[in-house]
């Protein structure tokens, strides 16, 4: 059958219509695809060729107050190889195993890994000398990444408040931890591109992303003043062997932590060379214990702002022991100190004394100014780890738990409390907020990026009453039990604590955690310190022995350091303590026979020669000051005409 020519035309028609929609909607889609996909797609594929060899930030650096650097970072360059570029693996094992220091069977296991790339184990962190031996091999598909280690220039020096950091330069501990997500930056890279084989792709350039930074940190650290600490706990680890101790320096107007350390040490670098619970614990955050009498200053102040006390008019008459609800509580001195003001109640740390102005109080005044003080709850300082302290449930304090804790036995604080609390007693009377992170800076534009104001929680006591506190304390350094931590010329402020250790529900024999707290100069304080020493060996477990002079060292030269004038107006030292010797003047023996000596040297020893009756030698000579007891050497002869 025949078809007509129109019937063709019309098919032709219509198959031309068909290739010609066909050819528009492939045309659309390609277009679709080349304009509007184009670039995704393009990316795409660009990935999946590309090869990234990371290139690590440099951590940001740590400095005291004064730019003096804590943690820094020293160059050390990762060895990345991708194994498809590797020509010949066994050649490159060969080569490279001496400079990693590494065996070229397991070095050659690495270069054949079936994977993109490869970090090798014995090339990361690397020397710079060794990364430019590899360097100079080279070899196709070994690549340098620059890295680095972190540095801490003073070894153990504020290790605990500084921390450390892990293999990838990862905050574990400290400050490094507190701060990690402003000190890490942000990682770049060098991106090549590759084929299915691994082969570089010669017509597309590399590209490069510099790493980001971390940030700067300066600390409220005082380097000079954390140096005296160091120094001075250093010494009383040597003297005293003691299970621990703790020190704590302090700007009372502010809340700037100016030093901080203790005892166990450990150097940053090395952590992994002590157990864990040396480098996990900050005790000055993390520890708590009973306080001892330097808790009696927030009774003290208490009762001062209540106006339970008149300290220079009032009398206390201490027995040297004081019945409570059916228990005996007793001074530390035995038989008591007797009549006295209260002034030299706090001056020789009378418990009785302190029971007493605790029961002027009440249960409920006492502990809400210790509740005020900041007890039983954070301070809120940016260290991590730190201790809340265990307050007596107030359901359960009877008059007993209410006389203990006026003399700070029951309660358990950690030292930032205390020192918190005593800045607030003697600066006027404004709790402040810890700190020792003072700014964060850019150190590409040197711009400050954040930085810390003074934070005043609340006023717990007046600046009248603050001022009271001031003197009496000074009287303690001046006068009383605090006299170790006297400093000629300055005006030192202060109060010892004795604190027995508690395990398993029972107090331990001979086993104290002695401190004394200072603060200087006492009428206008500018630095708070606190020392803790746990169980000091072969000494009088008392705080005003052990612990008042180191604060007093310190006190002395960071005073020094800080350029704070002598005062001229400071109280004369003059009540010595309690265990320091008794002083015998030596009288003049010279023309007495030996029937009258036998009576005037009740309190001193003779060393006696010569063969005569009178006495016509002697040493020391008369006046001079000896101790009770000590030997005085005669020589006899016999009497001149």
């Amino acid at each position: 059958m025949r078809v007509s020519n129109v019937t063709v035309r019309k098919r032709l028609a219509v198959a031309l219509l068909a290739g010609l929609l066909i050819f528009f909607v492939i045309d659309i889609r390609l277009g679709i695809v080349q304009f509007y996909f184009g670039n995704k797609l393009t990316g795409l594929a660009k990935n999946s060729w590309s090869r990234d060899i990371p290139f690590e930030p440099k951590r940001g650096e740590i400095q005291d107050r004064n730019g003096v650097p804590l943690a820094t970072n020293k160059s050390a360059p990762t060895v990345y190889v991708i194994p498809r570029q590797i020509e010949n693996p066994a050649e490159a094992a060969e080569k490279m195993a001496g400079i990693l220091e590494m065996p070229k069977e397991d070095l050659y296991k690495e270069l054949t890994k079936k994977e993109m790339n490869v970090r090798l184990s014995k090339g990361r962190k690397i020397s710079n000398e060794k990364a430019q031996q590899i360097r100079a091999l080279e070899l196709k598909g070994v690549y340098i990444a620059e890295d680095s280690l972190r540095h801490y220039p003073f070894g153990a020096y504020l290790s605990h408040v500084l921390g450390f950091t892990g293999i990838d330069n990862q905050g574990l501990m400290g400050i490094e931890l507190q701060y990690d997500k402003e000190l890490k930056g942000k990682k770049g890279f060098v991106q090549f591109y590759s084929d299915a084989k691994g082969k570089r792709m010669k017509n597309m350039a590399d590209e490069y992303k510099p790493p980001q930074n971390g940030l700067d940190l300066n600390l409220t650290i005082d380097s000079r003043i954390q140096t005296i600490i160091e120094r001075e706990l250093d010494i009383a680890e040597a003297t005293y062997n003691p299970d621990g101790i703790i020190a704590i320096a302090m700007n009372p107007n502010d809340g700037e932590i100016l030093a901080m350390s203790s005892r166990p040490s450990f150097d940053p670098a090395n952590f992994r060379n002590v157990p864990p619970e040396i480098y996990n614990r900050n005790l000055p955050v993390w520890s708590s214990y009973e306080p001892g009498s330097t808790f009696k200053i927030i009774t003290l102040a208490a009762a001062l702002e209540e106006k339970k006390v008149d300290l220079k008019n009032e009398h206390f008459y201490d027995s040297g022991h004081v019945e409570v609800a059916g228990s005996t509580l007793h001074c530390w001195k035995r038989g008591g100190h007797g009549s006295q003001t209260f002034l030299e109640v706090v001056e020789n740390s009378c418990n009785p004394g302190f029971v007493e102005l605790g029961n002027r109080l009440g249960k409920e005044k006492l502990f809400s100014y210790i509740r005020n003080f900041g007890f039983g709850q954070k301070t809120g300082i940016d260290l991590q780890g730190e201790g809340t302290g265990i307050m007596f449930n107030m359901a359960r304090v009877g008059p007993v738990e209410q006389a203990t804790t006026a003399f700070g036995q029951g309660p358990s604080v950690t030292p930032i409390q205390q020192v918190a609390a005593v800045a607030a007693a003697v600066n006027g009377g404004t709790l402040y907020t810890p700190y020792i992170a003072k700014e964060l800076i850019d150190p590409e534009t040197g711009k400050v990026v954040m930085k810390k104001s003074p934070n005043p929680k609340r006023k717990v006591i007046s600046e009248e009453t603050s001022k009271q506190v001031r003197e009496a304390l000074e009287s303690v350094v001046a006068r009383g039990s605090g006299g170790g931590a006297f400093v000629e010329s300055y005006r030192v402020g202060g109060k010892t604590g004795t604190a027995q250790k508690a395990q398993n529900g029972r107090y331990l024999e001979n086993n104290h955690i002695v401190s004394f707290i200072g603060f200087a100069p006492a009428d206008k304080p500018e630095i708070v310190v606190y020392i803790a020493v746990d169980n000091p060996k072969g000494t009088v477990q008392f705080g005003g022995v052990v612990s008042a002079p180191i604060v007093g060292k310190i006190m002395e030269d960071s005073l020094r350091t800080l350029n704070v004038k002598p005062r001229e107006n400071q109280i004369e030292k003059k009540k010595k303590l309690y265990t320091d010797p008794v002083m015998v003047k030596v009288p003049d023996l010279v023309g007495m026979t030996k029937k009258d000596l036998q009576t005037q040297l009740d309190k001193l020893k003779l060393d006696v020669a010569g063969t005569g009756d009178i006495v016509i030698k002697q040493a020391p000579g008369p006046g001079v000051k000896v101790k009770e007891g000590s030997t005085i050497r005669i020589f006899l002869g016999e009497k001149q005409e």
